[in-house]
């Protein structure tokens, strides 16, 4: 079980802060239970806070008034998101909710704009997260043109590994079959065809309430 210590550990701009910068983030940032189903945030909304999944999965997606929902990508504990809408101080363009029972960690703007004023570590983590989150999107975009659902799938597992976006994620994922359904855009059954296909592949080894990635390469360019 993660802790906000732990996960501020796992990151090298706050590495690099003082003992009492260190505090000051601490004392900026507030951990709130969210049970699965619920929204970390909604589409619209002032955009106060920048946020990071201390434990448990979240998604960001876009749920229209016709019923039509769109996945951008799962959040899974130690990544942090929503920089870019407090950068541009805009309303939030897209909805996040919890898939498990989560904790997620609140960080006020003003603590976020005193890092981008007082440290340059936390600056060139920002432009290394942005970029990595343009590729991923940009990638996403490809995927859903040119390659089938297996492939998809693979892709959008691989994505859950990144270790710029997501440091210190064991290879060994806590994830329910329709979980994956909600981050693939695919049914709970056609979730467990692919995942055979991508285990008999030896991609991946497939365990109760689990997933063991074998070859992470190896699933980052299925089907091509």
């Amino acid at each position: 079980m993660q802790s906000l210590n732990a996960m501020l550990q796992a990151l090298g701009w706050a590495k690099e802060l003082s003992e009492d910068g260190l505090e000051r983030v601490k004392a900026g940032i507030v951990v709130r239970n969210v049970p699965a189903g619920a929204f970390v945030c909604m589409k619209g909304e002032p955009v106060d806070h920048w946020m990071g999944v201390v434990e448990g999965l979240v998604k960001m997606a876009c749920n229209r008034r016709t019923g039509k929902t769109t996945t951008f990508t799962g959040v899974p504990a130690g990544g942090w998101f929503g920089e870019g809408s407090l950068l541009k101080n805009e309303p939030r363009k897209y909805d996040v909710i919890a898939l498990r029972d989560s904790k997620v960690a609140f960080m006020n703007r003003g603590t976020f704009q005193w890092l981008l004023d007082h440290s340059i570590p936390f600056n060139r983590f920002l432009i290394v997260q942005l970029n990595e989150r343009l590729g991923q999107f940009i990638g996403m975009m490809e995927h859903e043109r040119m390659l089938d659902v297996d492939a998809r799938l693979a892709r959008c597992l691989a994505a859950l590994f990144n270790p710029v976006l997501y440091p210190g994620i064991s290879r060994e994922l806590q994830i329910s079959q329709e979980e994956i359904g909600f981050l693939a855009g695919v049914s709970r059954q056609r979730v467990n065809r692919s995942l055979r296909k991508l285990e008999d592949a030896g991609l991946l080894r497939i365990d109760y309430g689990s997933i063991t990635i074998v070859d992470l390469a190896g699933l980052r360019c299925f089907g091509e």
